[in-house]
């Protein structure tokens, strides 16, 4: 039975990314049951700063040598910051997932989307059922 890290300080989706909230920011990114899923990726397209994401919807998208994958928002908000390190090394998402391999980072306007996610223990055990 496989393990994947799941920090205990994030909340997850079932569509496998991960969100960070701290004061009105959220770091979103991909959990390391994706990356791991996925197997190596070789290009992420990030939003713009500025662009405006709403919660459950596509906001950026990876492509790995197995697959394309859309990454969904999980706060609604502006995004103020993107990883522009991933253009030139998305691998970055499968050996750091939650940590250099974070994808964008948002001015939350609502983060209620949160509430329906997963803790870590949760998503642990969701995991384990696929």
């Amino acid at each position: 039975m496989t393990s994947w890290n799941t920090p205990a300080d994030l909340k997850y989706a079932k569509s496998d990314e991960w969100v960070r909230i701290e004061g009105d920011t959220a770091t979103i990114g991909l959990s390391d049951y994706a990356q791991d899923a996925l197997n190596d990726i070789v290009f992420v397209e990030l939003p713009a700063v500025g662009d405006t994401i709403t919660a459950g919807e596509q906001f950026a998208a990876v492509e790995s040598v197995k697959a394309a994958s859309e990454i969904l928002a999980l706060v609604s908000g502006t995004v103020t910051e993107v990883n522009s390190a991933l253009e030139s090394a998305p691998e970055t998402i499968n050996s750091d997932p939650y940590g250099a391999g974070w994808i964008a980072k948002v001015k939350v306007s609502d983060a209620s989307f949160a509430d329906t996610l997963m803790d870590a223990a949760a998503y642990a055990e969701y995991c384990q059922t696929r």
